[in-house]
């Protein structure tokens, strides 16, 4: 059987890698290059352009070229997060299938799961190429606090690419594999991770080969993204200063700004000072302007302040959500290409006392750790065991909008948790639940993740017939739900929805579940709604309630090969049953 390669599924670049003679290494593109740009684009003649190619083309045809698609996977078309940045993109972000967002370019409609497929695919046919062999097996990094729909989307779009997804790995966990394996540490360490577009932050216990998540946090709408749009204002503002034009609205300049703005960041990063020279930017009265901007390390880490000090302040919580200090942590390891800014060490050294470990590079280290993995369930053998946690509650909406966590923030996976609901009123035929996952008290302030009906509920008086909702995280965070009447043992069926969930203004308590359950309809079918669910910004993190004791460790043997699938559906996968 073919090998199982490891990719780091990036927001601005992916990286795939394999183990060879017992080391992992990195795959280099078609390109010689060890990163593949994550964009997709259609050129003028209509052929569809994938990593370096579509890159190279993005300056002069910014509408039909597709980037940083990865925010916007398995997210809610109507979502706050979607609704501000549908402006920052120079494609047309427009609703897709079960009213999630989705793009159109040069006439063709593609779901995020079929940009993310064909990077994939590229992905794929590179890692062909290299080894000379078909290539079907993957495991996939993603960001620690990606939801449970952004985690299902991907392995959605793994097989959209015909690979079949064996796991999916939290990208600074895998980081802290690759930095750790084979090196029997006994020690704490923290995994500051500021990639293209997302932030986590994850803090780890290793004890040789046992890697045990302690807490993880993070934000999946910050990375060098932003520090690139917050230097391309810039640049757009000084040339308004000095010219009286307004770029802004120009695509094509605005694209161009954009690439001077992230090449500027990474000459700043080596250099006290740069110069942005854009010559023929636009025409004014029929002449030509130049843009032309000096730009400092010090401006540049002035204007990027505000993007900084909030990965600071959730590192910061992430550790005193666990109670630890800053001198329980044996080593910082920064990850992701945005980490390259001095400022970063600058001000890890200033919290931790020490400066920051740069024995991994920064942008492979995810991919390698991917790759490990990936070796492990090919092998079958036992060389490491990762003990993961939950990156954000999951519960369910309440009477009175309220949300009732089941499965609490840092609860080490696989886990089960069990809740029992009550009928509210005779005969009740169905129930129904809507799950969120956040650690805002008000459900709807939540990510929203889709609600199910449970039907063929025995007859019986108001409260009398109880219902026992399972809800299950496996290995890769992926949730399943099943119900049982644990009077009579029957299983309860269920039909799930996305639908989007009503705002706070409406999910009133005659809206939602109550603590004896919700009757959906006499017949007992989900009612589908189309208003925009009130979600909190993906920044917004309210302060969590002191952590309850952990549970024991379980002995998550990652190295395990899994039985074959025999590819159920998206609702059997989701929820653990079929129907």
């Amino acid at each position: 059987m073919s090998r199982v390669i490891g990719v780091d599924l990036g927001t601005t670049y992916s990286c795939v890698a394999v183990v060879e003679n017992g080391k992992p290494k990195v795959i280099p593109s078609r390109h010689g290059e060890n990163t593949i740009p994550s964009i997709v684009a259609h050129d003028s003649k209509g052929n569809r352009l994938v990593g370096a190619a579509a890159k190279r083309q993005s300056v002069t045809n910014p509408k039909d070229t597709i980037y940083g698609a990865k925010r916007l996977i398995g997210r809610s078309f109507q979502s706050n997060v979607v609704e501000t940045i549908k402006n920052r993109f120079t494609y047309d972000i427009v609703e897709g299938e079960g009213h999630e967002a989705a793009i159109e370019v040069a006439g063709h409609h593609y779901e995020l799961t079929d940009i993310s497929a064909q990077i994939l695919e590229e992905i794929r046919n590179v890692a062909q190429d290299y080894l000379d062999e078909k290539i079907t097996r993957v495991v996939v990094s993603v960001p620690a606090y990606f939801n449970n729909k952004q985690r299902e989307a991907v392995r959605k779009a793994g097989e959209k690419a015909g690979l079949q997804v064996l796991r999916i790995i939290n990208e600074p966990t895998a980081a802290a594999l690759a930095y750790g394996f084979g090196k029997k540490l006994k020690e704490k360490i923290c995994i500051y991770d500021l990639g293209g577009g997302t932030f986590d932050v994850t803090v780890l216990e290793l004890f040789e080969d046992v890697y045990e998540v302690i807490a993880v946090g993070g934000d999946s709408f910050l990375g060098g993204l932003d520090f690139d749009e917050t230097l391309a204002g810039y640049l757009i503002d000084e040339f308004k200063k000095a010219e009286g034009v307004d770029l802004s609205a120009d695509r094509l300049a605005v694209q161009r700004v954009r690439d001077a703005a992230e090449k500027a960041k990474r000459d700043l990063s080596t250099a006290g000072e740069t110069m942005v020279s854009l010559p023929f930017i636009t025409m004014v009265n029929g002449q030509s302007k130049n843009l032309e901007v000096r730009v400092s390390r010090e401006k540049f880490e002035e204007l990027t302040k505000p993007l900084l000090d909030r990965t600071m302040d959730i590192l910061r919580q992430t550790m005193a959500e666990r109670n630890l200090k800053p001198t329980d942590v044996s080593d910082v390891v920064l990850v992701g290409g945005q980490t390259r800014m001095p400022a970063v060490a600058r001000r890890i050294e200033e919290l931790f006392g020490k400066p920051a470990r740069k024995g991994v590079h920064p942008d492979e280290v995810v991919a390698l750790g991917a790759a490990i993995l990936a070796n492990a369930l090919e092998s079958g053998q036992n060389p490491v065991t990762l003990v993961d946690v939950t990156p954000a509650s999951i519960g369910i909406g309440m009477a009175g909008g309220k949300f009732k966590k089941i499965i609490g923030k840092n609860t080490a996976i696989p886990c089960e948790r069990t809740y029992t609901l009550a009928t509210s009123r005779e005969n009740q035929p169905a129930m129904r639940i809507r799950v969120f996952q956040g650690e805002d008290p008000m459900a709807t302030a939540n990510e929203y993740l889709g609600e199910f009906v449970f039907s063929g509920l025995r007859n019986g008086a108001a409260g009398s017939v109880k219902v026992e909702v399972k809800f299950k995280l496996d290995n890769d965070c992926l949730l399943h739900v099943s119900a049982r009447d644990p009077d009579t043992g029957t299983e309860m069926t269920h039909t799930f929805s996305t639908e989007a969930a009503e705002s706070r203004e409406t999910y009133r308590a005659d809206k939602v579940v109550s603590s004896q359950g919700e009757a959906p309809t006499p017949q007992g079918t989900a009612t589908a709604t189309a208003t925009r669910p009130a979600a909190a910004p993906a920044q917004t993190r309210p302060a969590a309630p002191p952590p309850a004791k952990p549970a024991a460790r379980p002995a998550v043997i990652t190295a395990k090969a899994p039985e074959p699938e025999k590819k159920p559906g998206f609702l059997a996968r989701l929820f653990g049953k079929k129907g």
